[in-house]
């Protein structure tokens, strides 16, 4: 898969500047990098690479009040079932900030924005949208149980006047201390609003779905490795599958397993 150049630029550099840190002890100010490989990109269950291996890397900056704010990006090949072309890279932009309070409890809140640069037909077909996306979240946690919820501000991955579009989810995640093992459980209900959107439900081809996904991971001297099963129940032969070039359908939303490689600097 050719990948833009801009992601390359994003991972080289990832691989360049080590984390930085303006004080020894208790940091007021930090940015760290990261750089993974994973061999299928899921995104909330559905495969952004056609099933394919993905690269990626991103930047974070941290501050000691609980601000952060980060840059993301990884290929990706679904935007050609929007007559997009030269697209293949996602990059994202987010903010937030985050903190703890009564002993045990997390919460997190923040704005995320789902860039997806290419060029797009200059008509789009009937409920279609370029696939940039901007959402806004919010999620509380107990030691190692965290629920997050993300409300989408407009045209969301693709379809127009969806507004209001959510994705709950539930994300648990425990560490085995002695064996060096994090095992993690999800699953997450992605429910899309607008005229759009009840359009493709009439049409049987509904974009609301749900997602479930196991997994476990090792940290080894910084290289994380990681295994994962994901699943959903979006209907095959729908929205999530599209038709490869000699006619085979793809069911982008099959239960598949991954293997990924991370490393933050």
């Amino acid at each position: 898969m050719k990948k833009s150049n801009l992601l390359k630029s994003l991972i080289l550099a990832a691989l360049a500047v080590p984390g930085v840190a303006m004080a020894a002890d208790a940091p007021e100010h930090t940015v760290t990098s990261n750089i993974g490989l994973v061999s299928n990109y899921l995104y909330r269950g559905i495969s952004q690479t056609g099933g394919k291996p993905a690269l990626q890397g991103g930047f974070d900056y941290a501050h000691a009040s609980g601000f952060y704010a980060g840059l993301w990006g990884s290929n990706v090949s679904w935007l050609a079932g929007l007559g997009a072309s030269s697209a293949s890279l996602e990059l994202d932009t987010y903010a937030g900030f985050k903190g703890g309070f009564a002993g045990d409890f997390s919460y997190d809140v923040g704005y995320l924005r789902y860039n997806y640069p290419g060029v797009y037909p200059s008509a789009m077909a009937a409920g279609a949208a370029k696939a940039d996306t901007d959402e806004v979240y919010g999620a509380i946690g107990w030691k190692w149980v965290a629920l997050k919820y993300s409300h989408s501000l407009g045209d969301t991955f693709g379809v127009d006047d969806a507004g209001g579009t959510s994705y709950v989810e539930l994300n648990a995640s425990y560490s085995i201390a002695d064996a060096g093992v994090t095992l993690g459980a999800h699953y997450g209900k992605q429910t899309y609003k607008g005229t759009s959107a009840d359009a493709l439900e009439a049409a049987g081809t509904s974009a609301t779905y749900s997602d479930y996904k196991l997994s476990a991971s090792r940290d080894f001297s910084g290289y994380v490795v990681g295994l994962a099963y994901s699943s959903t129940n979006a209907k095959e032969n729908g929205f999530y599958t599209i038709t490869q070039a000699d006619g085979s359908k793809s069911d982008l939303g099959k239960g598949t397993v991954v293997l990924s490689l991370t490393h933050a600097m």
